[in-house]
This record gives structure tokens, sequence and C-alpha cells, in this order.
């Protein structure tokens, strides 16, 4: 996901432990937070909140794929992230689809525990900020972009309370719907960079291997 930023410097990450063990917390915060807002998605009908917990999935699994891969060849590489691009794609599509067909079968999610969930999320988004903060300003280009990937992350939390507040005011499913449509389209983005920047890493090593 190399545009927004949200894949570990491999080199950095071989020879510094202090930048490894803070992309490996991002990792957990992301990964393990990901899962408890998807149930909690379920649990209170949002599909706002589905849509931001595949976000904090998608930038874990870079992260960690990237912390992974980093004895791997370029090759093992580009192809991982072109498989994990379309995953991820499928998974956008999927909440999308899904935020259509219950715009036709319209139910209000439950407020409080959507706002509730939004609100842990941003405090997840924050730290992570945080954890990273310092590498922002050590003059790592990777490091000051995925600090501000979290902080952007955070933006989408915020709508997220903000629709759960309407939800509220509104007893509608229009302002979670509208939200779970935006951060879907985000996400989609996302992964088309991710496939884009994997298939031209692909040819480049098959016109490096052809050159040989």
């Amino acid at each position: 996901m190399s545009d927004c930023g949200c894949e570990a410097d491999e080199k950095r990450a071989g020879v510094d432990p202090a930048y490894r063990r803070a992309l490996w917390i991002v990792v957990l915060l992301n990964l393990g937070f990901g899962v408890i807002e998807l149930a909690g998605g379920f649990l209170a009908r949002s599909q706002a909140l589905k849509a931001d917990s595949l976000d904090f999935i998608g930038d874990g699994s870079i992260t960690l794929v990237g912390l992974i891969a980093l004895g791997w060849s370029a090759v093992a590489r580009s192809r991982t992230a072109l498989a994990q691009g379309c995953f991820l794609a499928v998974l956008g599509l999927g909440v999308i689809g899904s935020a259509i067909w219950r715009s036709f079968h319209a139910i209000p999610p439950e407020a409080d525990l959507m706002g509730g969930i939004g609100i842990a999320a941003l405090l997840v988004n924050i730290s992570a900020a945080l954890v990273l903060s310092r590498f922002r300003n050590e003059g790592d280009a990777t490091a000051r972009a995925i600090w501000l990937f979290s902080r952007n992350d955070a933006l989408a939390n915020v709508a997220v309370i903000v629709a759960a507040g309407l939800v509220a005011v509104t007893g509608k499913a229009w302002p979670d719907l509208l939200v779970a449509g935006v951060i879907a389209l985000l996400f989609l983005h996302s992964a088309y960079d991710i496939v884009r920047d994997a298939l031209g890493e692909i040819s480049s090593h098959k016109a490096g291997v052809a050159a040989e």
C-alpha cells in the first residue's frame, strides 16, 4: 500500500530493533482491534464499523507481511502483495454490496454500541500514531507515512462517531450506510494501489530476468 505508506521500511526494520518493535506494536493494535471491531459491527448491525474494521485489518496485515517477508526474495514479496491486494479488494466490495443490500432492508444500528466502538477505534489509532511519532521526526519517510495514515484513519473513526450520533437522533440507518460506503471506497482505493504496485514490481522482475 505504497501510496498510503502502511508498509514497513524493509532495510530499517532489519537493522533497527526499536523501529521493528514499534511496527510490531502497530500490527498487534491494528489486527487485534480490527477483529474486535468486526465482531462489534455485527453485534451493533453497523456497516460503518465493519468497513472500518477491514481498514484496521488491512493496515495491520500489510505491515505484518512486510515484517515477515524481510528475508524473502523480491519476487515472492511482490506476489504476496498482489494476492493480498486482491483479497482486500474482495473484502471492500463485500462491504459495499452488504451496504447496498442493507439499504433495501434498512435497520438502524445500535447507536450507543456503534459510538462506543468508534471512540475505542479512535483511541487505538491515536495510540498507533504515538508509537510511531518518534520515528516520524527521524527522517524516515515510511515511518512518517504510517504515522500520517494512522492519523487519517482517526478521521474515519470520527466519522463513525458522528454517524452514530445521527443514527441516535434520526433513528435512521442512512448515516451508518453512508459512512460505510465512504470508508469502503477509500479501502478499495488502497487495495488498487497495492495491486498496481505489485504488478509493476512483478513486471520489473520479469524484465530484469529477461535482460539477464
